[in-house]
């Protein structure tokens, strides 16, 4: 038996499926639907703009502002990576019930917009888009919300700029995490090209973080979530949907119920130590 021979062939397959992974990637971490650029959308007893908005040149970003009669603030909502706002607007009620506006944009080549994607475009088009909303709208109004894929972003967003909130819902510690889980023996910090680094941004965050999370997400454990509240941990609050999945969330009372008590919840006070059983100790014998 040749083992040189046999050796060789391992390692150039092993080569081959890793420049595989390399271009295909993007296949595998986004699923966008597009949409024809005379496409109206369709929202039922919802008040609505559509926007378009050039952020570069071959870059324009779609958008849908679903509106509300005297807003208490509005929400950013940074959407998974499936589909386009066609499916994800429905979700825009669970806001909008609150007297909270909520404006959602598909990410480039989702939807109408336009652009080639990678990472630092995406990122620099949500800050676009988060300027863009400054000049209209204090940042004590306006509530980072970050959905699965989006909730990377949300996050580098929270932590470059002043929200009054950032929500995250069913986020991940990184995308070379989440790869690691379904391919362990490749070199997933060489060849990811959207690493979407979550648990290095959640670190500069000044602003209250709360996460929701199913404890019974298939796709990224609940324990990530975990994880991610012990690194700014005085600013985070974990809410833990009991059997909860992945893509299934908003069919759980529970999500909605602490979704209210989020949205209606006031800055925490700081705790005085001297008033609670954080300054006891326990005497020695």
């Amino acid at each position: 038996m040749n083992w040189g021979l046999i050796i060789i062939i391992v390692v150039g397959l092993f080569l081959l499926v890793n420049i595989i992974a390399y271009f295909l990637q993007e296949r595998l971490i986004f699923k966008p639907e597009k949409l024809p650029e005379d496409f109206e959308f369709q929202y039922q007893n919802q008040i609505f703009d559509e926007y378009n908005i050039e952020v570069a040149e071959g870059v324009n970003l779609n958008g849908v502002h679903f509106k509300v009669r005297e807003p208490k603030g509005i929400v950013l909502y940074l959407k998974g990576n499936s589909r386009s706002l066609k499916g994800w607007g429905k979700f825009a009620v669970d806001f909008t019930r609150h007297g909270f506006d909520v404006l959602m944009i598909d990410y480039r080549g989702f939807g109408k917009s336009t652009g080639i994607r990678t990472e630092e475009g995406i990122k620099k088009d949500l800050q676009y888009a988060y300027d863009e909303l400054k000049k209209q709208v204090d940042e004590r109004y306006i509530v980072l919300y970050g959905r699965s894929l989006g909730s990377g972003f949300a996050t580098k967003l929270a932590s470059t700029n002043n929200p009054r909130m950032l929500i995250l819902d069913a986020p991940y510690y990184s995308m070379g995490h989440i790869a690691k889980k379904y391919m362990p023996i490749m070199p997933m910090s060489l060849l990811l090209r959207f690493p979407i680094k979550t648990y290095r941004w959640i670190e500069y965050v000044n602003c209250p973080i709360k996460i929701l999370h199913g404890t019974n997400d298939k796709l990224i454990p609940f324990k990530t979530s975990i994880k991610l509240s012990k690194i700014n941990a005085d600013r985070t609050r974990l809410y833990p949907i009991i059997e909860g999945g992945h893509n299934n969330l908003h069919t759980y009372p529970q999500y909605h119920r602490f979704l209210e008590e989020i949205l209606h919840s006031k800055l925490p006070k700081k705790i005085d130590p001297s008033n609670s059983s954080l300054s006891f100790k326990r005497k020695k014998r």
